[in-house]
């Protein structure tokens, strides 16, 4: 049950920053069939901002990313990043992480290197080769041969070696051990611009929110309640994990 006792704020993040902002999310509606995942979502990001967008499973997490990737359409209302409509121009400056590793199961690591660098004009390869050297692994293996950690260990380092202006990540800590989430999380943190925007969904509040500037909680495909996260230390006194387990107790 959502608790009454907190005031929805649906329509913007709050931030001291004062960038412009690199995404605005007008009466954002999205209908399959009967089902609606996205009713009249409002939302504004603000540039040089790391946010986590959490809800419990079927709240519209998912839906919403991939619709500011382009990847889906609205039923209504609009997305515009840096000021424009899901297009090509916006897929240049718009870096996706999907939930699960899309890469072809034939190629060698470097062969996924050699095709984020041939399609994207703004990957780093020298970042990518650093970072999965460091994570030890090798550009020769295939991804076949990978366990669904090392994959998606891949996948992030692929996605965060690009210049982008605005990151998606969908549950990047999701299927990754323990002891290298640290790493991942020092990699989003190291490997973005201070005006690029990282926009992070996951289930994993505890582990990611250390290094969260905001946070946004979304449930029935609405905004339910958005701030920073010492605000909601300062309000609340408690921790981002600690307010969504008692805002979402019994949802």
């Amino acid at each position: 049950m959502l608790d009454n006792n907190i005031i929805p704020n649906n329509v913007y993040v709050p931030s001291q920053n004062v960038n412009p902002f690199v995404l605005e999310c007008r009466g954002l509606t999205k209908k399959y069939g009967q089902f609606t995942a996205l009713n009249n979502l409002n939302l504004a990001l603000a540039k040089g901002r790391i946010i986590g967008l959490l809800g419990p499973n079927g709240s519209g997490k998912t839906t919403l990313l991939k619709m500011i990737a382009g990847i889906l359409t609205p039923t209504s209302g609009e997305v515009l990043i840096d000021g424009m409509k899901p297009s090509p121009e916006t897929k240049a400056i718009v870096s996706y992480l999907p939930e699960r590793p899309y890469f072809s199961m034939s190629m060698r690591v470097g062969q996924v290197i050699d095709y984020f660098e041939d399609f994207y004009s703004d990957f780093d390869r020298v970042r990518a080769v650093t970072m999965l050297e460091e994570l030890g692994i090798n550009s020769d293996v295939k991804m076949k041969t990978l366990s669904k950690g090392t994959k998606e260990k891949i996948q992030l380092v692929m996605v965060m070696s690009r210049r982008a202006r605005l990151y998606l990540l969908d549950e990047p800590i999701g299927g990754v051990d323990p002891a290298s989430r640290d790493y991942i999380l020092r990699t989003i943190i190291g490997n973005y611009a201070p005006d690029s925007t990282v926009l992070i969904s996951t289930h994993l509040i505890y582990d990611i929110e250390k290094v969260l500037d905001d946070f946004i909680f979304i449930a029935n495909g609405q905004v339910f309640l958005a701030d920073t996260t010492d605000n909601a230390r300062q309000k609340h006194g408690k921790s981002v994990d600690e307010l969504f387990r008692e805002v979402f107790r019994c949802y």
